[in-house]
């Protein structure tokens, strides 16, 4: 999507995947994860089949138009003996790693595996010419043979290859939520439930544990890491966020375990909201950094939350965005839609915010305005590209989401903003 006109600054560009019904789609195909690399040329899908699709900018179009450019499996059901348990080969996460030469590198993981995996164009040779192809007789060495040839080879055709370079396994007990290559390029961390770890990209069979949060005492638990990020500039600087609605962030030039947070950014609650729920809305689902590293993104069921680096008691600006489903906790209790994990994202620039809801809309906010923008990702916007009207309508705040008839099947969990400009991947069910 780009903008287009100015009455609703967003029009629908194009959409990849199967158009049919929400009840034809297979399992395999829904869509996982979305990233764009740092160039905003390439863009990255895992779905819950494993696979990783990546496209490439069309450079013949006008405009910000993407085409397919490989696809690999990246991971296989797996089965832990040990512990009697499936792992599924759905992709959790996608990073791109800062592109060094011709070929691209990116790091894919499902619960347990990260992989780095090598993307390159790989140019293949056959044989042109040798001495068995000229219709001559064998052996004897008589005048009639001719001298010998070298075997001449020629390029052939030129596929794109992908190659796994690294598999970084057994280093996490809990499931993988996030992974982030670091602003050196040398490191990334990789956080499950309770325990984050900091790997060399070059080194597979060893990583350092940064945070433990696991309780002595299983039964004294109470809370999980729910992400992590490195800070985009300062490479000794990280953050992860917890299902108690607080936000870490750690340095490591402080000390080898970063247990000891050096500032934690949290709202206290208001009494009077205290339900059975309010530990479930109060988890964070996704943390971002802005691009300049100075604010922090988070999301959480109800709200998204703006938070400057340097004041860590309250978010400076906080956006509701499922004010209107806080009477609907309890039937989304019981359909389990209260664990979803919605992730949010800055724009390149650092002005707008973006996150996704129910029923395919997501949403866009201006950081220093109060503009808002309800987009909604269905067929609606393919039937607008045809007939060539505006994209959508452009709702105000109360028209724009609907309350009631809400389809929870239909949600917005993934997406991803260009770096460069205003384009945006959106991943519904099983289109992008």
């Amino acid at each position: 999507m780009e903008p287009a006109d100015s009455s609703s600054p967003w029009r629908f560009a194009q959409c990849f995947g199967d158009k049919g019904d929400v009840e034809d789609i297979t399992e395999a195909d829904i869509i996982s994860t979305v990233e764009f690399d740092h160039t905003g040329d390439y863009l990255a899908t895992g779905d819950k089949g494993g696979r990783v699709v990546l496209f490439e900018r069309n450079e013949q179009k006008r405009g910000c138009e993407y085409k397919f450019y490989t696809e690999f499996q990246s991971h296989e059901p797996e089965f832990d003996y040990l512990k009697s348990l499936e792992i599924e080969e759905k992709i959790n996460r996608i990073k791109w790693c800062k592109r060094q030469n011709a070929a691209h590198f990116l790091l894919s993981t499902n619960d347990k595996t990260i992989k780095l995996w090598k993307v390159f164009d790989k140019q293949i040779k056959v044989v042109a010419e040798n001495n068995h192809s000229d219709g001559y007789a064998g052996g004897g060495n008589g005048p009639s043979q001719p001298p010998l040839r070298l075997p001449r080879m020629t390029t052939h055709d030129s596929i794109t290859a992908a190659v796994p370079r690294k598999v970084y396994a057994n280093a996490h007990a809990y499931h993988i939520n996030s992974i982030s290559v670091n602003s050196d390029g040398e490191t990334y961390i990789s956080a499950d439930d309770l325990r984050i770890n900091l790997w060399n990209l070059n080194i597979s069979d060893q990583s350092f544990n940064i945070v433990d949060i696991k309780p002595v005492n299983m039964e004294e638990l109470t809370e999980v890491i729910t992400a992590a990020e490195f800070h985009p500039i300062h490479c000794n600087l990280f953050m992860y966020s917890s299902s108690k609605g607080t936000i870490k962030l750690a340095d490591m030039r402080d000390s080898a375990l970063c247990d000891q947070h050096s500032k934690q950014f949290e709202e206290e609650e208001d009494p009077t909201q205290k339900s059975f729920f309010s530990e479930i809305i109060s988890s964070i689902s996704d943390v971002k950094f802005s691009q300049d590293g100075r604010y922090i993104l988070s999301r959480d069921y109800l709200t998204l939350k703006i938070w400057d680096i340097n004041m860590e008691n309250k978010p400076v600006k906080t956006i509701n965005i499922h004010d209107h489903l806080r009477q609907k906790l309890c039937d989304l209790y019981e359909n389990d839609c209260i664990f979803d994990k919605f992730e949010c994202t800055f724009s390149g620039d650092g002005s707008q915010v973006l996150t996704g809801s129910y029923h395919n809309y997501f949403r866009i906010y201006d950081v220093n305005g109060d503009n808002d923008v309800v987009l909604q990702a269905d067929k609606s916007a393919f039937k607008a590209k045809k007939i060539g009207g505006a994209r959508g309508k452009a709702p105000g705040k109360k028209e724009g989401m609907q309350t009631e008839g809400i389809d929870f099947a239909k949600k917005i969990l993934h997406a991803s903003w260009h770096p460069k400009e205003n384009t945006i991947a959106i991943a519904a069910t099983n289109n992008l």
